[in-house]
């Protein structure tokens, strides 16, 4: 058989976890086998945003105040724990940092878990030392009035050594404002959301075919492609256990697809600028073999018994078939690991192109 003869070879991309078929027969080249290492990466569009819950939706920031709001943040502003949030009625609301809500009311005597996250916040902010405070009692002292009247004194609200219930909000860390809801002006009423919060850290967002997840683990490399072309390294930081429906737009049939989402960080924030909601393309490095043997994946043929073939030629130009067991896949690259009688530097049959 010559260059320019017919062989059946397989086309088209598979995920090598189904068995390639025949296909029709085209005009043949020659490619080389080499060895090295063979990655397995899995292509997917993402989008990028700012960190919020679990779920990737935002912090509601919750206001417990009443009064006229004179004074609202910005969308896009960064806050810190210990920073002015808003203001009602010219009385400033402090951002505090934490997971337990306001719900009462907070002086010298009390005590319980909202406290130890007030005595934590006034530790870290400088407004008094752990031996002072004892960060991690759940005590309201005297020392918790005169440390959160420095912070008062900061903010430029009445220094009065306790906190009513409205004039803190707690998050679970710094923050950005996305979406403000409340008016400049409007009347404040407790427990209105006045905005949407996440954290300033970045994360991309991917929706995976719930039939990749085995293939997905923590820890796995990313490879992020932002609006601009720009490429920034990433890491799978999260994946999700339930699978979510959306609507199947590109069928046309409004049938729904059930997807995972898989939650990928940053290793460097810097590069995303300020993009929010922003959509990427992103490559995930599923696995690995070191010293494999690799040769496209159109150079695999199809034998009796779904079995798979190579067929090689020496340098007097002869060929013959190689049977070969299947290892890694590189879809994206389209090659793939081959385990049989070759050695790198033999030329194997493809298609010409």
């Amino acid at each position: 058989m010559t260059a320019g003869a017919a062989v059946v070879v397989v086309t088209g991309p598979f995920d090598g976890k189904s068995e390639p078929s025949a296909q029709a027969s085209v005009k043949t080249s020659f490619a080389t086998v080499r060895k090295g290492r063979l990655s397995s990466q899995i292509h997917q569009s993402g989008t990028l945003s700012y960190v919020g819950q679990a779920d990737g939706s935002p912090y509601p920031v919750v206001n417990h105040a009443t009064g006229i709001y004179t004074r609202l943040p910005r969308p896009g502003q960064e806050i810190k724990c210990g920073a002015m949030l808003y203001r009602v009625e010219d009385t400033p609301v402090v951002l505090l940092c934490g997971t337990t809500p306001p719900y009462r009311d907070l002086s010298v005597g009390d005590s319980g878990r909202d406290v130890r996250e007030l005595n934590t916040n006034l530790v870290r902010l400088g407004y008094a030392t752990r031996a002072q405070l004892e960060a991690s009692s759940d005590y309201f002292g005297w020392r918790t009035a005169w440390a959160l009247e420095r912070l008062q004194d900061k903010l430029g609200a009445e220094e009065t050594g306790s906190l009513k219930l409205g004039q803190a909000v707690t998050l679970p860390g710094p923050s950005r404002i996305g979406k403000v809801t409340a008016r400049l002006g409007a009347s404040a009423r407790p427990g209105e959301p006045i905005a949407e919060a996440t954290s300033n850290g970045r994360q991309v967002t991917v929706d995976l075919n719930p039939a990749q997840q085995s293939e997905v683990k923590v820890g796995d490399p990313v490879r992020i492609t932002l609006p601009d072309n720009r490429t920034t390294p990433g890491v799978v930081r999260r994946i999700g256990t339930v699978a979510s429906s959306g609507s199947d737009s590109g069928s046309g049939s409004g049938s729904s697809t059930a997807t995972i989402p898989i939650y990928i960080t940053l290793k460097r924030p810097k590069d995303a600028g300020r993009l929010d909601h922003a959509p990427v393309q992103v490559e995930i490095t599923t696995g690995g073999v070191e010293n494999a043997l690799i040769v496209p994946v159109t150079a695999l043929v199809t034998r009796a018994g779904g079995e798979f073939a190579v067929e090689t030629r020496d340098a007097q130009g002869r060929r013959r078939p190689v049977p070969v067991t299947l290892g890694l896949f590189d879809d994206a690259n389209g090659l793939v690991q081959v385990i049989g009688e070759l050695s790198a530097g033999q030329q194997v049959v493809v298609p010409a192109t």
